[in-house]
């Protein structure tokens, strides 16, 4: 398996926000089936990273490889954009994100916000995108909402239901930006639950997270990042268990008292 390259690769990535730097050069890896979470205080770079990998921001160098393709790029430093639309377009429809703040469209049904981009984006035939929407809100066991409007469910159903349209892209990864921070603590379960089943599942995820809990049960890999470095990383278990670096034992210790 060693052999078969990284779903989402990045090495030495660098962004800034004119003279603020945020990443100061980053490597990250996650193979198919790997979860990795990414943790570290407000302002460490995490979904920052994760807006790069997915191109949604432009990184000033470095380089990002999805399934062992380089992403082709044309000038430099805060001139540096993506060489290829096609490729932007391909790279982005198969690394699903599910954001902080659920982003579904008010005026559309759960459903027709589940099948949207797979019709649009991908084409696909309408009959099989209904047949797969159905069954992913099934998945995440709000099933019964397919008719409703998202302001019509709570939190934790529509970010259910944003996590069940990123799986209907049948995405290479899923991306996830601080996926249960908007949601009361009893809403936030709802959600922890199917994203532990989808890990269970073996699917590839990045997950940037407050919830060192989430992060702790379905990492295989985590991450932390302090000032736009890496500070120390590893497996969940010695990660949280016995921390080498002073900031994250101190960060650790922090979070445990909130």
């Amino acid at each position: 398996m060693q052999d078969t390259p990284a779903v989402i690769e990045i090495r030495n990535l660098h962004k800034s926000y004119g003279q603020l730097e945020v990443l100061k050069g980053v490597d990250i890896h996650a193979r198919r089936g790997d979860v990795v979470s990414l943790i570290g205080s407000s302002g460490s770079g995490k979904s920052t990273l994760l807006r790069c990998a997915n191109l949604l921001e432009d990184s000033q160098q470095g380089d990002i490889f999805f399934k062992g393709e380089p992403v082709l790029w044309k000038g430099d430093s805060h001139n540096r954009r993506p060489a290829d639309p096609k490729q932007v377009l391909r790279i982005r429809t198969n690394l699903s994100m599910v954001f902080q703040q659920f982003n579904l469209w008010a005026h559309m049904t759960i459903l027709q916000n589940v099948m949207e981009a797979p019709l649009t984006v991908l084409g696909r035939d309408r009959s099989e995108v209904e047949n797969a929407a159905r069954g992913y809100l099934e998945k995440v066991g709000i099933g019964d909402k397919c008719d409703a409007y998202p302001a019509q469910l709570s939190g934790g159903q529509q970010q259910r239901a944003a996590i069940a349209r990123a799986l209907c892209m049948e995405p290479e990864a899923l991306l996830f930006d601080e996926p249960t921070s908007a949601l009361d603590p009893e809403l936030e379960q709802e959600v922890v639950k199917v994203i532990k089943d989808l890990a269970a599942e073996g699917r590839t995820m990045l997950i940037v997270t407050h919830d060192m809990k989430l992060a702790h049960d379905v990492s295989d890999h985590v991450v932390f990042l302090h000032q736009g470095l890496i500070e120390e990383q590893g497996p969940p278990d010695r990660l949280f268990g016995a921390p080498t670096s002073e900031r994250l034992r101190g960060f650790l210790s922090a979070t445990h008292a909130a």
